[in-house]
């Protein structure tokens, strides 16, 4: 319940805004393109801001249940079924987040070794990587919250240096307007899903936001700079690569990011991969707290030890991937389990949670 948390550990509203965006714009936003103008070509940009609004009635959806249940997830799923079915169900987002971060992790790692050093190991890279992340998540939520801040403001400039690519677009790669199903929309919005998860991370850090209800517009604010990232993106890719271009292109952030040229560095795509580190960063600090967060309240353990446990399974984890179609298939389960939550069953949670309150109510009066 919200009310353990003393508020010494709690963080300012505000900072709910880096929370959502920094998840919200991970390994995914590298390549997110590719993925949707697949299913509705140059009108999948249209997706985009239908994938915005559906968050953002999740968000009103997720704050809704935290209000009534006045904690985390945990806690509604015991409002809502108990406490023994509640603890099954929550101890599956262990695993969930768990994974989560494996998969930033190696995606990531993929891009530095094709990128930048070929010969990189997968597993000394990872475990210095997870060492840090434990420093992090060992100096509590404020201190997540604050690597969460950093990893917005410090890499800021970058999406700013993107116009550079304007001169060298044809935006009338757009045009005709309109030119797909809504069919083809819809799945084009279902394939944006890996790139702007992250924002049902709200249901685990909720009981640590001071005065959670001036949260809610910081993070609807979060979720909107992420649509509008992504839109951005979408619509220089779309103007610098032809349909066929872009189908070749595993990453078309990046590949947009070789025609900038600066007097002081030949190759800017190497400082934007280094950059990306610290965007990560949080992604995977954020997960392997909620995951240990969850095994503290569900079985008791000590926080500090169960991401030691969860670090050494990511670790071992990504070690394992070596191939692009083991890394494919493990993000395609990561996105298809984050778009079934969210879209599924957030919402029967939400009216299962309504339900219960209302019969808890009429049962009051009697």
């Amino acid at each position: 319940m919200s009310s353990n948390v003393p508020e010494s550990k709690k963080i300012s509203p505000f900072l709910v805004f880096f929370l959502i965006h920094t998840m919200q714009s991970g390994v995914g936003i590298l390549g997110f393109q590719r993925f949707i103008a697949k299913a509705a070509g140059y009108d999948a940009w249209m997706s985009i801001i239908f994938t915005g609004l559906v968050i953002h009635i999740l968000l009103w959806m997720m704050f809704k249940m935290l209000k009534i249940a006045n904690g985390d997830l945990t806690s509604i799923h015991t409002y809502v079924l108990g406490k023994k079915t509640g603890k099954i169900l929550s101890s599956t987002f262990i695993l969930y987040f768990s994974l989560y971060a494996v998969t930033v992790l190696r995606s990531y790692i993929e891009i530095v070794q094709v990128w930048m050093f070929p010969e990189l190991r997968t597993f000394w890279f990872a475990l210095a990587f997870l060492l840090l992340v434990i420093y992090i998540v060992f100096g509590g939520f404020r201190t997540v919250a604050g690597i969460a801040f950093f990893s917005v403001i410090l890499p800021l400039y970058i999406a700013g240096l993107f116009i550079i690519i304007i001169p060298y677009a044809d935006f009338t790669n757009l045009l005709p307007i309109f030119d797909h199903s809504v069919k083809e929309l819809l799945l084009a919005s279902r394939n944006m899903s890996f790139s702007l998860l992250g924002f049902e991370t709200l249901l685990f850090f909720y009981p640590f936001i001071q005065q959670p209800e001036k949260s809610k517009k910081w993070a609807h604010f979060g979720v909107l700079f992420s649509i509008i990232l992504c839109i951005y993106l979408a619509i220089l890719s779309f103007g610098y690569f032809s349909e066929e271009q872009l189908q070749k292109n595993l990453w078309p952030t990046l590949t947009m990011w070789k025609i900038i040229k600066l007097p002081f560095v030949e190759r800017f795509e190497y400082i934007g991969i280094t950059n990306w580190a610290l965007i990560i960063l949080p992604n995977i600090s954020i997960c392997l707290w909620c995951a240990s967060r969850l095994a503290k309240q569900l079985f008791s353990i000590r926080q500090k030890t169960s991401v030691l446990f969860i670090a050494v399974f990511c670790l071992i984890a990504t070690s394992l991937l070596s191939t692009r179609e083991q890394i494919n298939f493990l993000t395609d389960i990561t996105a298809k389990v984050g778009f079934y939550f969210n879209i599924i069953y957030v919402p029967l949670l939400f009216a299962a949670t309504l339900l219960v309150k209302k019969v808890k109510s009429r049962a009051k009066h009697t």
